[in-house]
């Protein structure tokens, strides 16, 4: 059954950002499915090497505004939007002074990675969810690729799972480089991930800090399926995946027939 409505949730996207393998698939993947005739929303993170003025982004007013709470801290969500236009493809941007419009994707300008990355994912995941909730958009299927979507899996199957948006809703992960972030999981991410019915019981299988393939096993375990492109591609991660009995795909090469075995997939989820 070809699903309806398929929820994208990225790290980067091309043109907004340098092209690259996860930025060009994140541009390819959405538009061939909507070409397909499934109803699409694509989200990234306002990072700030995105320039609003030339990428034309403006706020959606009527999505902005909402408070965050996370770990009992406030923190404002800014929804913006631009269009793709030779796709007919909107794209909207989760914005948020600390975590994306003053800083960068994963490193510094000098080159450090920011030690936060997980916490940020964390609030990436959040505003995306309470945002298509308030969109009063329910998704067949969610797409989840990259670091920035590693904790939206189990949000949506742990503290999101009885919400009407979510609950019937299949979850495909799709890693990035697997040695995309050096820097394990500070004591904080344990804090923010609690949310609703979300314990910190769920992360009691987990080291007491998680490096990137932690965080792509937290994803994985809380999947219904899983895509590997060749930058991100790797056997252990697709053994794990398998081990798991779930669906795997890959490599999903773009120019190739890449797509067709994604949508296919999707297809069969169940």
């Amino acid at each position: 059954m070809t699903p309806k409505r398929i929820l994208f949730i990225t790290q980067a996207i091309t043109p907004f950002v340098q092209e690259t393998e996860t930025s060009l698939w994140a541009r390819k993947a959405p538009q061939y499915v909507q070409d397909r005739g499934s109803e699409i929303r694509v989200f990234m993170p306002k990072w700030g090497t995105i320039n609003e003025r030339r990428c034309q982004l403006h706020e959606v007013k009527r999505l902005s505004g909402m408070n965050l709470i996370i770990d009992e801290t406030d923190h404002l969500l800014i929804i913006k939007v631009a269009s793709i236009q030779s796709a007919r493809m909107p794209v909207y941007f989760i914005d948020n002074d600390e975590c994306f419009m003053k800083r960068l994707e994963v490193t510094d300008a000098d080159g450090n990675e920011y030690a936060d990355n997980s916490e940020r994912a964390v609030f990436y995941a959040r505003g995306i969810i309470e945002t298509v909730k308030k969109m009063r958009w329910n998704p067949d299927v969610v797409i989840c690729q990259g670091w920035a979507s590693v904790v939206a899996p189990i949000l949506i199957k742990k503290a999101f799972h009885e919400e009407l948006a979510f609950r019937d809703s299949k979850v495909v992960f799709v890693p990035s480089a697997p040695d995309i972030l050096k820097l394990k999981t500070t004591p904080q991410f344990r804090k923010d991930i609690v949310f609703k019915s979300l314990t910190a019981d769920e992360l009691s299988a987990y080291p007491e800090q998680l490096d990137i393939t932690d965080l792509y096993h937290l994803a994985i375990d809380y999947s219904d399926g899983v895509f590997f492109t060749p930058e991100s591609m790797d056997d252990q991660l697709m053994e794990y995946a398998k081990a798991k009995k779930l669906p795997v795909a890959g490599p999903l090469d773009l120019e190739a027939d890449g797509l067709d075995r994604m949508f296919e997939l999707l297809e069969n989820l169940g």
